[in-house]
């Protein structure tokens, strides 16, 4: 018998229809199935990224670069294993250099071209690495010096990465820093909020960074582990173990020369590095136990040029950290990659420069990225397929530390100029547009041949005054801390922003430097705002007009308060103010420890002036506290 004639049509029908319906399904289930389990391959097969770069080691503090009293075995172990850019080159400044690592653009580009006064943000608008990586389904993390604002949208958290432990501004003990950091057992920000940890500064942010790297390689997906140590950035304040060592090396007859500060410093210093070198090889050690050291790509660099090098040993180069001879911005830069079918260890000569790594971690790591940058995709390079341009040009351009200026003006040191690039051609080195320098024939940048290479010097300018025209217009434009947002308030503001005017150390405010400088602030929502103004930050809790309870520092005889809030440029005489305040002027009491204003804020750009005075006394508050109620 005919089953299938047995049943009535239309359950025959009914039941066909959901056999095609059940069949779709698990077609569509497996289809999906297919491409997720193909995206988690993909994801898996993508390589692991590790970037260290440390603060104010230059080319020099490597043995072997041929340092004659340090020893660096595992930079040394990498660098042997590594692919090595022997012409690379940064900034001579930090914080430059790190928004041109996070975004492939150079300075005049993203924003970042000084190391404070308001000039180290990095643009709001643009995609940084952790962005790029995130979007393509890494976990990324940043783990030490930040150095690219410590306010929204300026954090770590607020520029795409996942993880962060991290210190603002240039150095630990910088004014944004948690008051009193000293390297050991300091409070960091974790995930934005305050967080007190055990140990050396070093130490713990490779820690921090091994922890994160194990919790992602546990969750199957790739990560970008962004290491930058604060070290051996001063205040020089090494482990006693490594100062030792190197103190040890210095007692060597070899050294009885050396002026015995000097040994001091470098004992310091070098101890510093030594730790370092230690970490990159407890890392190493980390990235071959868990299994991820073959499909990890690491890179290792440094910000600057050497802080010392000039003094002791500078490999054969000219200059340091913030000068542009070659010493200022030529720096160390290894790539190792063992499962990259890049080419075996070797050197790759060629200009190259910081901005390039970005681009070229797009291609090596497949990511989804329509990001335009200033560098160059040097993947081919790597894989042995090309060379490095011989005709390629780079250009160095920052502004310059506003030191002489104690109060804002449009003539600042940290406005950028055409006129202070550095610009790089083969062996020629033209700067600030009047030095031109051959290094073939001068290594160490003593003899400027301007007069005698016309030809050389056209090619180079023309190079500089195109670039110049291109970004000049838009290389000093000021970016502004946003308050009153749900990401960040109440906001803590520092004189490390202050625009154009130069206060960033610890030391500064102890001292009570007079100096006076205003915010540039957008406010996100309408509303009253509360301005509380210090001269020390909350956790110091110490009167405006007194030093520190151990004697150190400076008192202040500090005797009233004023602020006062713009959203113009300019006010002309008699125009009335935009903003209604509860007392532009306050009397500061004895034992005050700040001083409180009130104003209703609209949304839109605004200046923020501040002013303590007192007999022979008027500098602007270090510290202000504001909050949208």
């Amino acid at each position: 018998m005919n089953l299938s004639l047995a049943i009535p049509a239309f359950v025959r029908e009914h039941a066909l229809m959901m056999t095609h319906q059940l069949l779709s399904f698990i077609l569509a289930f497996v289809l999906c199935a297919s491409a997720l389990c193909q995206s988690s391959v993909g994801l898996a097969n993508q390589p692991n990224v590790v970037i260290v770069m440390t603060d104010d080691q230059g080319y020099p503090e490597i043995s072997a670069h041929g340092n004659p009293i340090l020893q660096t075995p595992n930079l040394d172990a990498l660098s042997k294993q590594s692919l090595r850019l022997v012409d690379f080159h940064v900034a001579p400044m930090c914080a430059p250099t790190r928004g041109q690592l996070l975004t492939g653009l150079d300075a005049a580009r993203n924003g970042c071209i000084n190391v404070s006064s308001g000039r180290a943000l990095l643009r709001p608008e643009l995609p940084t690495i952790a962005d790029l990586f995130t979007a393509s389904g890494y976990r990324t993390g940043v783990f030490g010096k930040w150095h690219l604002g410590a306010n929204y949208p300026f954090r770590p958290q607020d520029r795409g990465f996942e993880q962060s432990v991290w210190f603002p501004s240039s150095h630990i003990g910088s004014v944004p820093d948690t008051w009193g950091n000293d390297y050991f057992d300091d409070t960091y920000v974790c995930n934005g909020k305050p967080k007190t940890y055990e140990g050396y500064c070093t130490d713990i942010f490779f820690d921090e960074a091994m922890t994160f790297m194990k919790r992602a390689a546990k969750s199957g997906k790739p990560f970008l582990s962004y290491i930058a140590p604060n070290t051996p950035h001063g205040p020089l304040k090494p482990k006693d173990k490594d100062r030792l060592a190197v103190q040890k090396v210095l007692k060597s007859t070899q050294f009885n020369s050396m002026n015995p500060k000097l040994k001091n410093q470098l004992a310091n210093y070098l101890g510093m590095v030594r730790n370092i070198d230690t970490n990159m090889g407890r890392l190493n050690d980390f990235l071959n136990r868990e299994g991820l050291r073959k499909n990890t790509i690491v890179i290792f660099l440094t910000d600057n040029g050497s802080t010392h090098g000039p003094r002791y040993f500078n490999a054969g180069m000219r200059g340091g950290k913030t000068e542009l001879w070659d010493g200022g911005h030529r720096v160390p830069c290894f790539i190792s990659w063992p499962d990259g079918k890049l080419t075996a260890a070797r050197d790759i000569d060629g200009l190259t420069q910081v901005q390039d790594i970005l681009p070229t971690l797009v291609n090596l790591c497949d990511l989804k990225s329509t990001a335009r940058f200033s560098g160059t995709d040097l993947t081919q390079i790597l894989r042995g397929n090309a060379s490095v341009p011989e005709d390629r040009s780079l250009i160095i351009n920052y502004s310059r530390m506003p030191n002489f200026v104690n109060y804002p003006t449009p003539f600042a040191q940290s406005i950028m100029t055409r006129d202070q690039a550095a610009v790089l051609w083969k062996n020629w080195r033209l700067l600030e547009d009047r030095e031109l320098y051959n290094l073939e024939s001068d290594p160490l940048q003593q003899t400027n041949v301007i007069a005698k290479h016309p030809d050389v010097v056209d090619k180079m300018r023309e190079t500089l005054y195109s670039w110049w025209a291109e970004v000049g217009p838009t290389a000093n434009e000021p970016q502004r801390i946003v308050i009153g947002s749900p990401h960040e308030n109440p906001s803590r503001l520092t004189a490390c922003e202050w625009l154009d005017v130069f206060i960033d150390q610890q030391g500064q405010v102890r001292g009570g430097q007079q100096k006076s400088g205003y915010w540039l602030l957008e406010v996100a929502q309408e509303g009253d705002y509360e301005f509380e103004l210090r001269r020390w930050p909350k956790e110091a809790n110490l009167p405006l007009n007194e030093a520190m309870p151990n004697g150190t520092g400076t008192a202040l005889p500090i005797d009233s308060a004023s602020i006062y809030l713009s959203n113009h440029h300019h006010l002309s005489i008699g125009e009335k103010r935009p903003y209604g305040f509860e007392g532009l002027t306050k009397k500061v009491k004895p034992g005050d420890t700040s001083v409180i204003f009130t104003a209703k804020l609209k949304r839109g750009p605004l200046a923020l002036h501040t002013w303590f005075r007192g007999k022979d006394t008027i500098l602007s508050a270090y510290y202000v506290y504001v909050r949208r109620k």
